[in-house]
């Protein structure tokens, strides 16, 4: 009499050791699987599929030839190629709801239509500014902060009101000025 692994002993449930039936567990959710696998399953069904056509003509010119026409036979082989035609729509359904779910959760995107990334103040395509709060600067270390910013994140220095008073209230004119001032850029001058 052979004696059950250790990982059987595991396995069982102590509610199958007492010989209580356990309640049924509900079936779970089924996640849509990853892009890359419904791509290679469609390559695969679509040369099988080609495959099937292929030998159907087959059949049917070597039915003609000896003049024995089966007609269950080609039944058969084309409720085969329907099936896999209709899992083939599946697969191209299931790719189109991951591409448009991939598109949605980009997260925000710029009036231009490019993502925004989390923690950025500015559109890394056209340069818009993000949100609609104005963007100060650190004094001490000279990270980006939101405008009724009251310490710096990264460094922890308290921001001066009037700084932030400053900079929030400047108009576009001033504020592409002060972006210049601050690239410094060498052939300006």
């Amino acid at each position: 009499m052979a004696r059950p692994s250790l990982l059987d002993r595991f396995r069982r449930r102590p509610a199958e050791e007492a010989g209580e039936s356990a309640p049924p567990t509900p079936p779970r959710a089924q996640r849509m699987p990853a892009p890359g696998v419904l791509r290679r399953e469609r390559r695969a069904l679509v040369r099988t599929r080609e495959e099937r056509i292929r030998d159907l003509g087959g059949l049917m010119l070597e039915m003609y030839r000896r003049d024995r026409f089966k007609q269950d036979l080609l039944v058969e082989q084309c409720l085969e190629v329907i099936s896999i035609e209709e899992r083939l729509r599946e697969i191209d359904s299931l790719l189109e709801a991951s591409v448009a779910e991939r598109r949605q959760g980009v997260g925000v995107r710029c009036t231009c239509g490019a993502p925004i990334l989390w923690g950025s103040h500015f559109c890394a395509n056209c340069g818009r500014p993000v949100s609609t709060e104005p963007v100060v600067s650190c004094p001490n270390c000279g990270n980006a902060l939101a405008a009724d910013a009251q310490f710096c994140a990264n460094c922890g220095t308290p921001v001066p009101e009037d700084s932030r008073g400053r900079e929030s209230q400047t108009g576009d004119g001033e504020q592409t000025m002060l972006q210049a001032e601050r690239s410094g850029d060498p052939w300006e001058s």
